[in-house]
This record gives C-alpha cells, structure tokens and sequence, in this order.
C-alpha cells in the first residue's frame, strides 16, 4: 500500500494523498485475489529478497550479520 500510494507520489498535501490512498483500498478490495495466490506472490517477493540479502525496508544486511 505505502508504495503505490505514496513512494514516487507528488501529492499536494496530506488531504490530497488520503484520497489516493482511499482509492487504492476501494480498488483493492473490489478486485481480491485469492489467498493461496496472495500467499504465494509474498513467498516469492521473501525469497528474492533473502537471495538479493535485503531486509524488509530495502536496507542490505550487513556483511557481520549472520
């Protein structure tokens, strides 16, 4: 949601960015996929990440980090 709504978003103000994240939610909700295909795209995006070693957030793991 944070990164369709705002990541690359240039929103007047914070009224203006509520709207778009409204949007967002109504769309999504009106167009649910089902949850083993839900599930399955979050094992895949955690997979990339452990293979690219990126934590949540997009920091890298440090090299002293086990």
């Amino acid at each position: 949601m944070r990164q369709f709504t705002i990541a690359g978003s240039d929103h007047a103000n914070h009224t203006v960015q509520t709207r778009a994240l409204h949007a967002y939610l109504r769309w999504r909700n009106a167009n649910a996929r089902h949850p083993d295909v839900l599930a399955a795209q979050r094992r895949e995006r955690a997979r990339i990440r452990s293979e690219k070693r990126i934590r949540w957030g997009g920091r890298p793991l440090s090299a002293t980090a086990a």
